[in-house]
């Protein structure tokens, strides 16, 4: 499925699929809300994980908390539909969009992994993030009964 990547003509002109994962295996993903075009999730896909995704349209993700694959939605029930695939110039970012129907994205219960800001116009010694979605989606100690939660300190 992957292509050897030759030539830089190849990765930046040509028809092949050649992505360019990095030292450890991975290659970042920018996943994307396909109704409403919002950032939903940045996350890394290894080479199983992107073959996953592109063979069942569903995305597959490699968490590196989990060190493992995992199908985004498999235990929340919000599975992510890939609706289209884009790869940038140098082959080493991926863009997906998918269709996550009335469902969230983010395991702390909100839609998007991107529910809070940093303001722009205050004074920067003291910032405090302001909440840009002001309720969450879904509760997730319901969602993830016992769990650990991916999120490391």
């Amino acid at each position: 499925m992957f292509k050897k990547r030759i030539s830089i003509e190849q990765v930046e002109e040509g028809k092949e699929l050649c992505p360019k994962f990095d030292e450890k295996g991975l290659i970042p993903v920018i996943t994307t809300d396909f109704k409403t075009g919002e950032i939903l999730m940045h996350g890394f896909m290894n080479e199983e994980a992107f073959k996953k995704t592109i063979e069942t349209r569903e995305a597959h993700y490699f968490s590196r908390s989990r060190n493992s694959v995992w199908h985004k939605g498999e235990t929340s029930g919000w599975v992510q539909k890939v609706k289209f695939i884009r790869i940038d110039d140098d082959q080493d970012s991926v863009w997906i969009s998918v269709d996550i129907g009335d469902g969230a994205s983010c395991h702390v219960g909100y839609y998007s992994c991107f529910y809070r800001s940093i303001p722009l116009d205050r004074d920067i010694s003291n910032i405090e993030l302001k909440f840009e979605e002001k309720e969450k989606s879904f509760d997730p100690e319901e969602v993830y009964k016992g769990q650990p939660n991916p999120t490391k300190l």
